[in-house]
């Protein structure tokens, strides 16, 4: 179709560029003249694609169309008026003109908030859903027929930057092409709006903008939070106006100490506080302000307000003058009417707009290596020196103002004072739960209460996936090379090896792992895997692919192995950072960003790896851990319309659920390490002294709760007596105990409920007839204590032959001299193939047997040898899908093909 573009903004730029794009012949573009020198982004681009271009101050005069506008509007033959965002009146001989009328964007659920400042209004009587649409424009006050609308869940921080920037703005685009689409099929309806639940509101001006202190809270949070960036919420209070932004409600956690400021009109008087400004509404509820805006234009944190001027100016090294200078430079590239930059030159007070900050942010972005720099960084110095003074903190990493609060829970325990956090991590800030919910987490040592950790909800799951998608999307994340990804993932890792006994200790008072164990797999393997992760960002590479030429031209096809995007990772209890470490750092070698969900009984060493994700300079957004129930949690991960890839591993049934849940949300990718009833079958040819240590290790290695522990031992008829007699005194030797002593080599099951399935168990196997020789009881002592318990004379039939104990239990089965095949046969006869393992010194033997075994794993003279190299993951039910390895790194990546034809 021949369309005109009728409007202005990156907005209708963005638009125009893709109606070109889907073939359209745009014929014009009407746009608005220069100002300051600096065309708008809409006519600039039209103007590099030879599109004529018309920059008009105005339509009419005095109520009357010009004559000359019509004129070349018309001459242009438009079959479709386009108006992505237009802030002149255009005439109705120009909205009625074209064959297919005209349509225009509106960002507002009309009929509700008609009017010029609909997004301002949509916040400030806090709707909980906006959206945009499009509809076929009219005389002006936006009454026309609906074309199309489309909707969003409004979050309780959004602002309207943040709401234009994660919905209106990339969804409003698509929308616009969508319609026009609709309009060239002959598809497009013409839908008349309703009158029911219409309104219209005037457009916002900072007369009144004014904050009305009779209100509740919430209240007060929306008009401040609708009203932010322009036209800015403000009081009077110590003698000026002050301008409010960043409002939040979530003050869990914060204590409403600090200097009062007091307000005329408030219920109460404002408390500066470390976190910013405390306000309270006439319902006594808090909210907290981040940022002030003083009467003279100055932007500060709120926290910051008595404070003064900061009169300790850096003083720059020559490579930072260098970096100012370059800086300067891109501030006269934009400001081109001011002519020289001094440190007082003001950067919006010189002309520029909010189109201008977006540039600034990216050329600074540019000049400092990647440095993440905000939109909000120039709103808080406006000034080229206050600007430089800023960057050059941030350069140096001593960016005071953006430090995360941390309120930690400290306990003096194995001769370190730990500091752990326990709130959740959503967009690089630790916050409470939406409604302030909290849980017990217990110490399985002794049953006592650590802490009271945040427990999250569903509303909380979307903000944290909100955070993810925009760190994906728009984030520094995105945009860096890989080699930097890698430097980064280098560096946690080192942060976690200077906190390794920290985090060894907080596992085992969390989930009781033996602190020397602990030391070495839990955390040692974590610091491994992460490494060696960091090492593949800058490997992950496409292929050309020779294809058929469309003679007599040449054809060039390619791959490229990209991020998937935002991914929810659900980790188990047994070994919480060890799990995490495993998916989470293969997530973010390949660039996506992840949102976590510890086990609910486990969650502290999680916290903590979020704090060290923060040192690291991870940036905000990539991580963020939410501890919770599986069922509310984990679910709405599962059903989330933004994740597109889940990371589960647990227990076979909750993994089908997952499945399940993954198809039907958006067909989200996924992976899935099950349950497991990994076969030992240990030869009469076998090093019988190896075969005892490893076979203890197989079933003892953590409790038990291990994934790829062996459920069943196969011991042939010969030695059966003698193995069995051999493991029963090593067993006597182990020591139960407090694991974070240094000689216990047996600590406590990971919780309550765990330690009586086990129990349970042991019950059912002596019901059965199977011979307990050993254990099978709960120890007599404070905490979660279970018996290292050894069953023989099980037959096929039990139930501890066929299902998987997770605990320190040994399941041992004879099986007949020589009958290797039968006993392959029984080994195979589970519908787990997680791992298995083989003790044998014939070489013939352990290659045939390892080439039937139906397990992921198969162990041959050894058990329980993981590498951070090697793929990890199960056959059968207990599910598909590779941890660690090269493998690991395609669960996370997706292959897009590109043909060339030249």
């Amino acid at each position: 179709m021949k369309i005109a573009v009728i409007g202005q903004s990156l907005f209708g730029q963005e638009v125009y560029c893709h109606l070109r794009k889907e073939g359209h012949d745009v014929v014009g573009v009407f746009t608005v003249p220069d100002k300051d020198g600096k065309a708008d982004p809409l006519g600039l681009e039209a103007e590099k694609d030879g599109v004529p271009v018309f920059k008009l101050s105005r339509w009419r005069v005095k109520g009357q169309t010009l004559p000359d506008v019509v004129a070349k509007y018309q001459a242009l033959g438009a079959e479709l008026n386009v108006l992505p965002f237009c802030s002149q009146f255009i005439p109705m001989e120009v909205i009625n003109a074209p064959h297919h009328g005209s349509i225009i964007y509106h960002p507002s659920l009309l009929p509700r908030h008609r009017g010029a400042s609909a997004i301002n209004w949509t916040l400030i009587h806090g709707d909980k859903k906006g959206g945009f649409t499009i509809f076929w424009a009219d005389d002006g006050l936006d009454t026309g027929d609906l074309l199309l609308q489309k909707e969003c869940e409004i979050l309780p921080d959004d602002t309207v930057s943040t709401l234009y920037n994660r919905f209106l703005f990339p969804e409003g685009i698509k929308g616009m092409v969508q319609a026009v689409r609709l309009i060239a099929e002959g598809k497009a309806p013409r839908l008349p709006q309703p009158e029911e639940g219409a309104t219209y509101e005037g457009i916002q001006k900072k007369e009144t903008a004014k904050i009305n202190w009779e209100q509740p809270a919430e209240a007060i949070h929306n008009w401040i939070r609708g009203n932010d960036k322009v036209p800015g919420a403000w009081t009077e209070a110590c003698g000026q106006k002050l301008t409010f932004f960043n409002s939040t409600l979530n003050t869990t956690g914060l204590v409403p100490e600090g200097e009062n400021l007091p307000i005329p009109g408030a219920h109460r008087p404002g408390i500066v506080t470390k976190a910013g400004l405390l306000l309270f509404g006439n319902d006594d509820r808090m909210l907290l302000v981040k940022n002030i805006q003083l009467e003279d234009g100055k932007m500060i944190p709120a926290s910051h307000f008595f404070n003064g001027a900061d009169s300790s100016a850096l003083e720059l090294t020559e490579e930072e003058l260098v970096i100012a200078e370059a800086v300067r430079s891109a501030w006269k590239r934009i400001l081109p009417n001011v002519l020289e930059v001094e440190d007082s030159t003001d950067f919006f007070k010189s002309g520029a707009a909010s189109v201008d900050v977006v540039r600034l942010v990216e050329e600074v972005k540019e000049l400092c290596d990647g440095l993440e720099l905000e939109n909000e960084d120039i709103y808080m110095a406006t000034t080229f020196g206050d600007f430089i003074q800023l960057l050059v903190r941030k350069l140096r990493g001593d960016d005071k103002d953006n430090k995360c609060i941390i309120d930690y829970v400290e306990k003096a325990v194995n001769k370190l004072t730990l500091r752990m956090p326990h709130q959740l991590f959503i967009g690089g800030m630790f916050v409470g739960a939406e409604g302030a919910k909290t849980y017990e987490t217990i110490n399985p040592t002794d049953g006592s209460v650590i802490c009271q950790v945040s427990l999250a909800q569903v509303s909380d799951v979307d903000k944290a996936v909100a955070a993810a998608k925009d760190a994906f999307e728009n984030g520094l994340w995105g945009k860096i090379n890989a080699r930097d990804r890698g430097q980064l993932l280098y560096r946690l890792a080192d942060l976690m090896e200077q906190h390794q006994e920290e985090l060894a200790t907080i596992e085992a008072l969390d989930a009781g792992a033996v602190y020397t164990l602990a030391l070495k797999t839990h955390v040692g393997m974590s610091i491994q895997t992460f490494r060696y992760f960091a090492g593949w960002c800058d490997k992950i590479q496409g292929s050309t692919i020779p294809i058929n030429h469309a003679r007599p031209n040449r054809n060039l096809t390619l791959t490229r192995k990209e991020p998937i995007g935002v991914c929810g990772i659900i980790i188990p209890w047994n070994y919480p950072l060890m799990m995490l470490s495993w998916k989470t750092a293969a997530c973010l070698a390949a660039g996506n960003t992840v949102v976590i969900k510890p086990a609910q009984v486990t969650p502290l060493t999680a916290l903590k790896f979020a704090e060290l994700t923060l040192k690291a300079g991870i940036p905000k957004g990539v991580v963020n851990i939410l501890p919770g129930s599986g069922s509310l949690i984990g679910q709405r991960l599962s059903d989330h319309p933004d994740v597109r890839k889940i990371g589960f591993t647990g227990s076979t049934e909750v993994g089908k659920h997952i499945m399940k849940s993954c198809a039907l949300s958006n067909v989200k990718k996924v992976s899935l390490e099950l349950g497991g009833k990994s076969p030992l079958i240990i030869f009469a040819d076998c090093d019988l002294s190896k075969a005892v240590q490893m076979g203890m290790s197989s079933v003892f290695f953590n409790k038990g709760e291990n994934c790829i522990a062996a459920g069943r031992l196969f011991v042939e008829d010969s030695i059966h007596d003698q193995f069995v007699r051999k493991v029963v005194e090593e067993v006597k030797k182990m020591k139960i105990g407090n694991p974070l002593d240094r000689d216990t080599n047996h600590g406590p099951q990971n919780h309550q409920a765990h330690l009586q399935k086990l129990v349970e168990y042991c019950q059912h196997g002596v019901e059965e007839g199977a011979t307990l020789v050993c254990g099978g009881k709960q120890v007599s002592r404070p905490g979660f204590f279970f018996e290292p318990t050894i069953f023989t004379d099980v037959e096929d039939h039990m139930f501890i032959a066929k299902e998987e104990s997770f605990g320190p239990i040994m399941v041992i089965s004879r099986f007949a001299d020589g009958d290797v095949d039968t006993v392959l046969s029984r080994a195979n006869a589970t519908e787990f193939g997680l791992a298995s393992g083989i003790f044998t010194k014939d070489i013939n033997k352990a290659l045939y047997v390892s080439d039937k075994l139906e397990a992921g794993t198969v162990f041959v003279n050894t058990y329980n040898k993981t590498d951070v190299a090697a793929p990890f993951g199960g056959f059968k039910q207990s599910g598909f899908g590779k941890d660690l390895g090269e493998a690991a790194l395609n669960e996370y990546l997706r292959v897009k093909t590109v043909t060339f034809e030249y």
